[in-house]
């Protein structure tokens, strides 16, 4: 299991969302390239780069920041405004490992299925399942689907990605602790490999997440607030 802590992009500054709230920003005032260089010298293997701005307008917005985090030589699961085969191309030029989609996979599921099967991109692709109130939301956050996580996954389950990354919108960036009853259900489920997001607060949460069969677990503010340590964490999940 990995323990992937998020750099959150908007504007060019790390940042966390309340619930996935453009009007609710919490701002670090830390260089990106800053924060992820810290966190590998605490022995993170991946991080989760997230471009704010991107998923908002749809379109690239910090491609600058993710070259200069990948020149540090982490392994970067990176989403945020990919809705199209070039955007995939160039987050993957620019240093990501794997790039998250979650709007085009959603709307679009005809051309998500092509792309995903393409040699290119067979284990590089992420689907993002962003969940509020059990739907699916799009487009940054701002809009809802009718569909459930539960049923998109069973849907792609057998297609060469390389994880599910789900995140609960309602829990993220709160402290409140993570869902973990649709965790259990989505990864109970789920073939592929799943990856939790959103709400982890301290390490009592970390130790039930530890508890259900994940790939990894994505942590922020309480990273950024100091309230549990890399190093406590990686003990817990067994972090390699």
């Amino acid at each position: 299991m990995q323990i992937l802590p998020a750099i959150d992009l908007l504007e060019g500054r790390c940042v966390r969302l309340v619930q996935g709230r453009y009007d609710r920003v919490i701002q670090y005032q830390r260089d990106p390239v800053e924060v992820a260089r810290d966190f590998m010298d605490q022995g993170v293997n991946w991080l989760h780069v997230i471009d704010l701005d991107g998923a908002r307008a749809g379109q690239l917005a910090n491609l600058a920041a993710l070259e200069k985090i990948a020149a540090l030589g982490a392994q970067i699961q990176f989403g945020g405004g990919i809705r199209e085969t070039a955007t995939i191309d160039e987050a993957l030029a620019a240093g990501a490992e794997r790039v998250i989609v979650g709007t085009r996979a959603l709307e679009d599921p005809d051309w998500f299925r092509e792309t995903v099967h393409a040699d290119a991109y067979r284990q590089r692709v992420v689907l993002g399942l962003d969940a509020r109130l059990g739907r699916v939301a799009v487009r940054g956050w701002t809009e809802h689907t009718t569909r459930s996580a539960a049923e998109v996954a069973d849907i792609v389950a057998d297609w060469p990605l390389a994880a599910l990354c789900y995140t609960d919108i309602g829990r993220d960036g709160t402290l409140l602790g993570p869902n973990l009853q649709a965790i259990r259900d989505l990864a109970s489920l789920s073939a592929l490999p799943v990856i939790a997001c959103g709400g982890v607060s301290d390490l009592e949460d970390l130790r039930h997440l530890a508890n259900l069969d994940l790939a990894g677990i994505v942590i922020g503010r309480a990273l950024y607030e100091k309230r549990l340590k890399l190093a406590d964490a990686f003990a817990i999940v067994g972090h390699k």
